[in-house]
């Protein structure tokens, strides 16, 4: 692979007008091919010298840096301009340039050198494994292959967009319980460490035996002054392992299968991974992907450790000969619903309409499932509030209601 350099050019575009910018390329010759496709009469083309010190560009994000939402947009842009007949390498040009996400556009240009040079997209996207997930590169590949490029990233335009629309119906649904489950949590607490103890100490001087409820409070007060640093720690602790371990197998082999069988949430979480199951594989076969290949990278991006074992298994049995919807049957976490579709789907040539209807069907029982979720959930946590603070405030006050008794 030959290595890139960063050059400063200046020139005029179409209309004399005197530009400038930074571009990553292998050589002069590169610059001044991207140059020209840019409708830029280059003046001057500089290799720029390395950034130091304060110069240096500093990069504060984390992972990969590039939301789905960023992906579904690019995809649409680079479909709408392939399809109106501008050139591949006019195209990831001008996406390179008009891109906001930083991360996205310099991953862009790297990718529109490599096309210079040779590589296909869909390749150069491979590279860039962090950025483009591997449904996307295999359905750039086989719009590439088959001479559909346009179809096959509207497609995926598509599909990140309704997955986009899914992501934020749950987490709308679920942001109100969150934070009121936080306050709640933040408000015991203080109530335990600051509130407690002046009371406490109120109490000491009025002599005789406190009531029940009231020496729980005293004791949970006294041990929460050594339990809440460590479950801070605890939590610090817990959430930077679970960052770097939640994608290894011997993790989501325990965790996946626990989420499913949660209660209320497991089949909320079940009809997830089945509508996207359904909605990438729907994609997959539209674009061409031979069904093997297929039903792994469906697998891959289903999201859970259950459903990607459960198609690995249908793509040995696939392998061997037998149909998918026999296999698929066998897993429990595919509704006998889906199976049945599947299999009239296969006998009727018609998979990728059927796959389609129960993506539409399921995300619609998802966003059903969501609203009823928030609207029930929304009174019990308010409830739950209620009850715990309104029950230290009744615990911390019984004393009081003695006090005429205790100072007889």
């Amino acid at each position: 692979m030959a290595t890139t350099s960063t050059y400063t050019y200046r020139g005029r575009n179409g209309t004399g007008r005197l530009v400038k910018g930074k571009l990553d390329a292998p050589g002069e010759a590169a610059v001044l091919t991207r140059l020209r496709t840019m409708g830029v009469s280059p003046i001057e083309i500089a290799e720029a010298p390395a950034a130091t010190g304060l110069n240096r560009e500093v990069n504060l994000s984390f992972g990969s840096g590039v939301k789905l939402k960023d992906l579904a947009v690019l995809s649409r842009q680079m479909a709408t301009m392939t399809g109106s007949g501008l050139s591949l390498l006019k195209t990831l040009n001008i996406l390179a340039e008009q891109t906001e996400n930083k991360k996205l556009a310099a991953t862009m240009r790297e990718v529109c050198t490599d096309v210079e040079t040779g590589l296909s997209v869909s390749d150069s996207m491979k590279k860039h494994a962090e950025v483009f997930p591997p449904l996307m590169i295999n359905m750039v590949r086989a719009g590439e292959t088959g001479g559909f490029l346009d179809s096959a990233l509207e497609s995926v335009a598509a599909n990140f967009e309704k997955e986009v629309k899914l992501r934020g119906t749950i987490k709308s649904a679920l942001t109100y319980p969150v934070i009121v489950l936080i306050m709640s949590i933040v408000a015991v607490v203080a109530m335990l460490l600051f509130i407690v103890p002046v009371f406490e100490n109120m109490f000491k001087g009025l002599g005789g035996t406190l009531p029940l409820p009231t020496q729980i409070l005293v004791v949970a007060s006294h041990a929460m002054v050594w339990i809440a640093p460590v479950l801070l720690v605890g939590a610090i602790v817990f959430a930077v392992w679970w960052g770097r371990n939640k994608h290894k197998p011997e993790v989501r082999r325990r965790v996946d299968p626990v989420k499913l069988k949660i209660p209320v949430f497991g089949k909320l979480l079940k009809k997830i991974a089945v509508a996207r199951f359904s909605r990438n594989f729907a994609n997959m076969i539209s674009a061409g992907v031979p069904i093997l290949q297929a039903l792994k990278i469906v697998g891959e991006t289903s999201g859970n450790w259950v459903i990607e074992n459960a198609l690995a298994d249908v793509a040995d049995s696939v392998r061997q000969g037998e149909s998918i919807a026999r296999p698929l049957a066998a897993h429990p976490v595919f509704p006998t619903m889906v199976t049945q579709m599947v299999a009239v789907g296969e006998d009727s040539g018609a998979l990728e309409t059927m796959l389609t209807k129960i993506a539409d069907f399921y995300e619609q029982e998802v966003e059903a499932a969501t609203e009823q979720l928030t609207a029930m959930i929304e009174p019990l946590m308010i409830a739950f509030l209620g009850v715990v603070i309104g029950g230290m405030v009744i615990a911390l006050y019984m004393p009081i209601f003695q006090i005429a008794t205790l100072v007889k």
